[in-house]
This record gives C-alpha cells, structure tokens and sequence, in this order.
C-alpha cells in the first residue's frame, strides 16, 4: 500500500472513530464500517484501530477471525454463500455446488481472478422453510436449483 493511500485510510478511520466512539463497545461497528468501504479489513486497518482505540491489535484480529462476515484478506465484490444446512443438503444443494463451481471455475474458499465473486459455504441462512438458499452480499434466493444458480451468477458476472 503506499504511503498516501495508508494517509488516506487513516484519515477515514479516525473519522469513523470520532464517529462512532473511541471504546471497546464501537469496535465491531467501526470494523464493519471499514469492510464496507474497502471491501476487508487489512493489517494496517487493524493497526490504525487497535492505536485510535488504545486496544492490543490481537483484540482487533480476534474480533475479525471470530466473526465469519468480516475478512482480513481480500474478497470479491460478490460474496455468493451457499447453505449447508441439513434441509438445504436435502434438497440437492451438492448438485447446486457443483453447478456454481463449474460455472465460476474455483471451489469454495477461493475468489475469481477477476476479484468479482468469492465462492462461501454458510451453515444457516435461517431459510430451512424455503430450502435450498443462496446469499449474493445481503440479497437471499430460496428454493434455487442449479440452473437458477447458474443464472444469478452469469447476472453478476
């Protein structure tokens, strides 16, 4: 990262801190307020966080890693989570799974060269009723098939 775009990152950070607050108690808001922006958290975020909030950057890191919807890596710009729940299991999701691979051509855990689409499992959705679910960012499709699938993510693409 260069120098000014760490300058400009601060900057956005102490003001999300003014924003916010400077304790404990705004550090998962603050963390989500800057995935939002840059799309993860990096190792200098977490820095510049743990010093605004007089936090040990381990207490930082811990907050990211226990959370599964904050990242410290790079994701693409469309996180597809795929249920895998017992109801969604039992309605096809393998044949899903395998259908959204071949289609994006990575595996779960990976991310397209492009940075566009990062390929999730999730364990619950809250969807059992409408099962099987898929999660584009925050928009929900229930009672997808592969097809369907395929669909959504040649929309996205």
């Amino acid at each position: 990262m260069l120098v000014l775009e760490k300058n400009a990152q601060s900057e956005v950070i102490e003001e999300l801190v003014k924003n916010l607050g400077n304790n404990r108690s705004s550090l998962l808001e603050i963390l989500q307020a800057i995935q939002k922006r840059y799309n993860f958290i990096s190792d200098f975020a977490q820095q510049e966080v743990a010093r605004l909030l007089n936090i040990h950057p381990v207490e930082v890191y811990s907050i990211i890693s226990f959370y599964s919807f904050l990242y410290s890596k790079p994701r693409g710009r469309n996180i597809i989570r795929l249920c895998r729940t017992i109801s969604c299991n039992m309605k096809a999701q393998k044949n899903i799974e395998e259908a959204v691979k071949k289609e994006l051509g990575i595996n779960f855990g990976e991310t397209t060269k492009d940075r566009r689409i990062t390929l999730e499992y999730t364990n619950c959705l809250g969807m059992c009723d409408v099962a099987p679910a898929m999660l584009d960012n925050e928009r929900v499709y229930t009672r997808i098939d592969p097809e369907t699938a395929v669909k959504i993510l040649k929309e996205i693409k």
